[in-house]
């Protein structure tokens, strides 16, 4: 059964989002496997970098075999939801080495290349001229499915991990049989027939990818290293005034998942003013968060919600945008290699973001962790200054 093209949207936001919830499900359940496995409490890096270096990875085989543009899409994301569901369960393992649990999450994020770029890829092929405002649904999926474990943890605390983690690998498995079932090929795929690396040197010869692909370079190193230490300001902030926040994983629910509405509003802006202005403005405000984020811990509760708000929303409004504007400059036999090999780079990016902060922890006070990340939105603007994106 195939659902008409305008209920094809709805389908893909939905397995999107059931799948993804994979994403941070090792960092929502980060006490109890620190107890299961015997880990130090440093391991949240190494635990998170691990998926993110499981994502580069796949992305680059993806890229590189060109394997969305060769094949078709909703046959990889099914394949890659089912191995995905599967390897999740890896955390339910009892008296096995560390690196065990290590591999599960690379694996989990390997097959997570094919699940968010292929999803934006499927999306691609079946919007084209409202493209900025389909993707931003798109990646509003993935920000709740991001936040979604947290919450899940937090109306399941009671019970055992198990049901925590039979419960993110069954959505993860029911999305992509949805997906599978109910969407089509798009008609606006155009499957690529060989393999030629030197397209992708192509692809960022035209100043307006390099454009898109800086901006996004540097939204990355700030993204997911907000999301993965969001726990650490909230308790920081906690530690300050006295145990404000009564639940951790409620409230980082709340705040990462806040960004799926600046998603949506993002890409409703980007039809009348344009990708590249809102996407700038995005990663301005983002980035002036990162700055002034060491004076929000001494304010007053009503201060640092609404900062904190405004940066879980900014943060990832500019996603779907650079990822419409590396779209629209990318040949059409080549969107889905060249959305691929642009995760795969930000991802690499992400690694070394996290691990800086992870570092950092030991030596640094907590309210001045974020001040680096200022780092990624600075250098992403001048890259968007520098180039001409005629789009």
């Amino acid at each position: 059964m195939v659902l008409r093209s305008n209920r094809i949207l709805p389908i893909i936001i939905l397995s999107q989002f059931c799948c993804t919830s994979l994403w941070f499900a090792g960092n929502a359940i980060m006490p109890e496997l620190l107890k299961q496995f015997s880990l130090p409490a440093d391991f949240l890096g190494y635990l998170t970098s691990a998926v993110q270096l499981g994502f580069i990875t796949g992305t680059l085989l993806i890229a590189v075999l060109m394997i969305a543009d060769r094949f078709s899409p909703s046959r990889i994301f099914f394949i890659c939801a089912l191995l995905a569901a599967l390897v999740n369960l890896g955390m339910l393992l009892q008296n096995v080495p560390a690196g065990v649990l290590l591999a599960c999450r690379f694996l989990t994020g390997l097959f997570l290349a094919g699940i968010y770029p292929i999803g934006m890829k499927i999306a691609a092929d079946h919007y084209q001229e409202k493209l900025g405002k389909a993707l931003g649904w798109l990646v509003g999926a993935l920000v709740v499915g991001t936040a979604f474990p947290h919450i899940l943890k937090s109306f399941t605390y009671q019970l055992p991990t198990s049901y925590f983690v039979l419960c993110t690998s069954l959505l993860a498995l029911l999305g992509g049989i949805a997906l599978f079932a109910f969407v089509p090929d798009g008609p606006y795929r155009k499957p690529g027939s060989r393999l030629d690396l030197r397209l992708f040197a192509q692809a960022f010869r035209k100043p307006g990818f390099r454009a898109a692909a800086g901006g996004y370079f540097g939204h990355m190193w700030e993204l997911y290293s907000f999301w993965a230490f969001l726990p650490v300001l909230l308790k920081t902030y906690n530690n300050h005034q006295t145990g404000i926040i009564a639940d951790i994983s409620l409230a980082s629910f709340l705040v990462i998942a806040s960004g799926s509405v600046a998603c949506v509003i993002s890409g409703w802006l980007s039809q009348s003013l344009g990708a590249k202005p809102v996407a700038a403005a995005a990663l301005f405000v983002s980035g002036i968060c990162c700055v002034v984020s060491p004076f929000v811990f001494n304010s007053s509760p009503a201060v640092f919600i609404t900062f904190i708000f405004c940066w879980g929303m900014s943060v990832i409004a500019d996603s779907p945008l650079f990822s419409t504007m590396v779209a629209q400059n990318a040949t059409p036999d080549l969107r889905g290699s060249a959305l691929t090999i642009v995760n795969c780079i930000g991802f690499s990016i992400t690694i070394a973001s996290i691990q800086l902060l992870n570092a950092m922890m030991e030596k640094t006070p907590h309210e001045y962790l974020f001040l680096v990340l200022a780092i990624g939105p600075a250098l992403g603007l001048m890259a968007m200054v520098a180039g001409k994106n005629n789009r």
